[in-house]
């Protein structure tokens, strides 16, 4: 089966989207990330999960603090998205960038008016890509429970066989 998009790109918004797998999407995107000489519009998205994932799953005490490591990696993000912001990758950039700014401005807050851990959602643009990630849906079961410590898995190697 011949991909518009690369399938570990695909897996990615479905890890993303779907089932807020923010593990999954650092594993499946650390190897494109890799395969595609370190471009950094994919270090920006896998930093907006790992982001996402240490607000989500960490603590917040003297040991770690799950707002700090979540501010770093949305900011991070942040700069390698709006360098890259033209290169699109079939889905809205503009609105990924302006979701994440948003959301490192409510962690920068977070002591003064704390909040619950909420997705954001990448919307896809492009028809092709849409159809790859509906198709991909199908296949790519969902990790329940949803992994929050850093194991490494095997999936992401799974994934560029099928």
């Amino acid at each position: 089966m011949s991909h518009e998009f690369h399938p570990l790109y695909v897996a990615y918004l479905v890890y993303f989207n779907r089932d807020r797998d923010y593990f999954e999407c650092h594993e499946v995107l650390e190897e494109l990330w890799l395969e595609k000489d370190r471009e950094p519009v994919y270090k920006g998205l896998l930093q907006v999960a790992v982001g996402l994932f240490h607000f989500r799953n960490g603590t917040i005490n003297s040991a770690y603090n799950k707002r700090i490591g979540a501010i770093k990696m949305l900011k991070s993000s942040l700069h390698k998205l709006t360098s890259s912001s033209h290169h699109t990758l079939g889905i809205d950039m503009s609105r990924l960038i302006a979701d994440v700014r948003e959301y490192i401005t409510r962690l920068e807050r977070y002591e003064q008016k704390p909040f619950d851990f909420y997705p954001i959602e990448i919307s896809i643009t492009d028809a092709l890509l849409r159809k790859e990630v509906k198709a991909a849906s199908k296949k790519i079961a969902p990790h329940v429970p949803l992994r929050t410590g850093y194991e490494r898995g095997p999936k992401s190697k799974e994934l560029l066989n099928d």
